[in-house]
């Protein structure tokens, strides 16, 4: 009796582990579905006008392509739009580190006057006065539209736009070659010359820490970046270190979109005081001119285009 009463609840528990092990990955699955379209939806801004498809162009690895973007009425961001790919693994968001997570990351441009305007609980209820989406969010959450699953399905979407599928990878992985010149950028790259690894390491070029490179002298150039959000003096003129990958298409750069070319941004580099007069808390490693060639730059700017996913390589 016993043997078989336990026969009984083995096949019981097997049978009730399949069930979870089969819906689960359907029902992440709905979840990321529904986030791709919320991630169209123009029914989530103020004037109907805009989606954050709108400003970040899946074409162009999810970033925009003018300096500054448009919201609804035609307003301009503060801010470049920066590419929301390779985003899974970051500890904050936004140039300034402003949001901890990407569920809340997700909901402040909704929020933002200059961007979707929208107040986060009329979004919801657009939401909800639509039949379709109340089906859709009881299905795959259990509840109708609020906020809290509305950052989820958002966040369960961004966090599949992952690339690992470039040159670069196909030579880490033993797959391919570099150049002659991008084998000579790479070197650059993780080098003491250029020092660009100090900042763009890890898997995705980022260091997901917070630098001064010089474009705040608090004349001109006046964007506080981190200060506005810490109110630290040691943070003023700070912002983001960008992820790499993918950014020979994610032109213009920097937080203010100031660089149309990745060669504009290595000459930046070079030495920030040709572009920007009186830097104001200028990272140290950036005191001292670099010193790199026109070759060695040219090398640079080689290495920098083979970190481009092959999903976004223009024939």
């Amino acid at each position: 009796m016993k043997a078989v009463f336990f026969c009984a609840m083995l096949l019981a528990s097997v049978s009730v582990w399949s069930f979870f092990t089969a819906t689960k990955p359907a029902a992440q699955k709905d979840k990321i579905a529904l986030g791709k379209r919320l991630f169209s939806e123009k029914m989530l801004s103020k004037d109907s006008s805009v989606s954050c498809a709108s400003c970040h162009k899946p074409d162009y690895a999810f970033a925009d392509t003018v300096a500054f973007s448009t919201g609804i009425f035609g307003i301009e961001s503060d801010r470049n739009t920066p590419s929301v790919l390779n985003m899974k693994n970051r500890p904050y968001y936004f140039w300034d580190g402003r949001a901890g997570s990407l569920e809340t990351q997700a909901l402040m441009p909704i929020a933002n006057p200059n961007e979707m305007g929208l107040p986060v609980k009329e979004a919801v209820a657009r939401l909800n006065n639509s039949r379709e989406y109340r089906q859709l969010f009881k299905k795959i959450f259990g509840q109708f539209p609020n906020a809290k699953n509305l950052g989820a399905a958002f966040a369960a979407y961004e966090q599949t736009l992952e690339t690992v599928d470039s040159k670069f990878d196909d030579w880490s992985n033993g797959l391919g070659k570099l150049s002659a010149s991008e084998e000579r950028g790479r070197k650059l790259f993780t080098g003491s010359k250029a020092k660009c690894f100090d900042c763009h390491s890890m898997e995705d070029f980022t260091d997901d820490q917070f630098k001064n490179i010089g474009l705040f002298n608090g004349k001109y150039m006046t964007d506080s970046g981190r200060y506005l959000v810490t109110k630290r003096k040691t943070d003023l003129g700070k912002f983001k270190t960008p992820g790499l990958r993918n950014i020979a298409v994610t032109a213009p750069y920097m937080h203010n979109g100031m660089f149309a070319t990745l060669e504009e941004v290595v000459r930046f580099y070079n030495d920030p005081r040709v572009f920007i007069s009186h830097p104001v808390n200028l990272d140290p490693a950036l005191k001292k001119p670099l010193g790199l060639t026109a070759k060695e730059q040219k090398d640079l700017v080689a290495f920098l285009k083979t970190l481009t996913d092959k999903a976004y390589i223009k024939n």
